[in-house]
């Protein structure tokens, strides 16, 4: 079987309507897919402005705003319905690919089941770890035994860092699990983007550290341990100053909660490539992601990084060489503490911030997108041999 007799039927909770590093590489993948001669389905909300134009053919599923507070541009497909069923039938996919533990996709599971087509899911985030960020911790195990029935009802797994995989495996998520890794396009991101005259217009001198924290401002993404690291930092004497790339609906509890922040807003492509590589340290303290993407694009882009020594980031940062990985305490203030302690040589430090630098823009090139995409179309074509095997 070659890749051009797939016919992939991929459902997302968020394809293109939110620009995020899990919805980017999944329209990649669809991309590469296409032009091997693949045909590819994408079923998943539909908004009348999307963040970005979708690749492939994009399939509306029914749908609801997310029913979590400050969360409102995010959808949660409900249902498949009898259109998106009809539409189905006549795509008559091989292979069923879910990309989110959302009703729609456990609809879609069934859907799958029922007409004998294998199921393979992709990881793309700690969804079990959300609740922590909103007052409602008390509802991880049931979340993750959600997860867990979910997970092994389909016939494999693919996720994108090794420590992601690990902890699936220990959770009992499935047996089956491949890496899916991540690439990085070396065209946007490069220290050869760092532009003096730019970051001169944000106010930060040509002497300035800046410290700089990248993605969608959302509490998940560690912005209450971000605060409070940088508080540390500032009590210690570690000169420096903070650049913000990226919006979101916290952004007001984090502006009034890091006073001389400078917020650049959001970026995207070039843009964003010169933002990131004015920047002189990259601090992601996040633990909800199962590979980083940003990490990898600010190593990418010549930054020293230091990170939370949790999946994804673990099975970048090479801890003393490329950055500093923090294991994370589940404390806040002793995980300040930690994080600030591994950022102060990097403000003190410019020849150890140029070595790590280096050494992790050299790291990010083992990343390309074409080897890395190969992975899940092979995974496909295992899963419809073995099926027709058995059949």
């Amino acid at each position: 079987m070659e890749t051009s007799d797939l016919r992939i039927a991929l459902f997302s909770g968020n394809y293109n309507y939110t620009r995020d590093g899990a919805n980017q590489a999944l329209n990649r993948l669809v991309g590469s897919l296409l032009g091997q001669g693949a045909k590819v389905r994408v079923y998943s909300p539909k908004v009348a402005r999307p963040d970005f134009e979708p690749t492939g053919d994009l399939v509306g599923v029914p749908n609801v705003p997310m029913p979590v507070k400050g969360r409102g541009e995010y959808r949660m497909p409900t249902h498949l319905g009898a259109a998106v069923k009809r539409d189905l039938a006549a795509f008559a996919p091989n292979i069923v690919h879910l990309s989110s533990p959302d009703p729609s996709a456990h609809a879609a599971l069934r859907w799958a089941r029922s007409h004998d087509i294998p199921v393979l899911a992709s990881v793309h985030t700690r969804f079990e770890t959300y609740p922590r960020y909103y007052n409602m911790a008390f509802l991880e195990p049931l979340i993750v035994k959600g997860l867990r029935r979910f997970y092994n009802r389909c016939d494999a797994l693919v996720a994108p860092s090794q420590s992601m995989i690990d902890e699936l495996l220990a959770m009992g998520m499935h047996a089956d699990i491949g890496l899916w890794s991540r690439g990085v396009d070396r065209t946007i991101f490069s220290s050869a983007r760092r532009d003096p005259e730019w970051r001169r217009s944000l106010g930060l001198a040509d002497h300035d550290v800046a410290i700089v924290f990248l993605g969608r401002l959302v509490m998940e993404k560690g912005l209450d341990v971000f605060v409070e690291t940088i508080t540390q930092l500032r009590a210690a004497g570690a000169s420096h100053k903070v650049l913000v790339i990226g919006d979101g609906p916290a952004r007001g509890w984090f502006e009034a909660n890091l006073p001389g922040g400078i917020f650049a807003g959001f970026k995207t492509g070039p843009d964003l490539g010169q933002a990131l590589a004015s920047g002189d340290v990259f601090f992601n303290p996040s633990v909800t992601e199962t590979f980083g993407n940003v990490t990898l694009e600010a190593m990418a882009s010549g930054l020293p990084v230091v990170a939370a020594g949790a999946t994804g980031s673990a099975s970048l940062v090479a801890d003393g060489v490329t950055g500093r990985l923090v294991a994370p305490s589940g404390h806040k203030d002793s995980d300040a503490a930690a994080f600030a302690a591994a950022l102060a040589p990097y403000c003190n430090d410019p020849a150890l911030r140029a070595a790590h630098g280096a050494a992790g823009e050299t790291r990010a090139c083992n990343y390309s997108w074409e080897a890395i995409n190969a992975v899940v179309a092979e995974t496909y074509i295992r899963l419809i041999e073995a099926r027709r095997k058995t059949a």
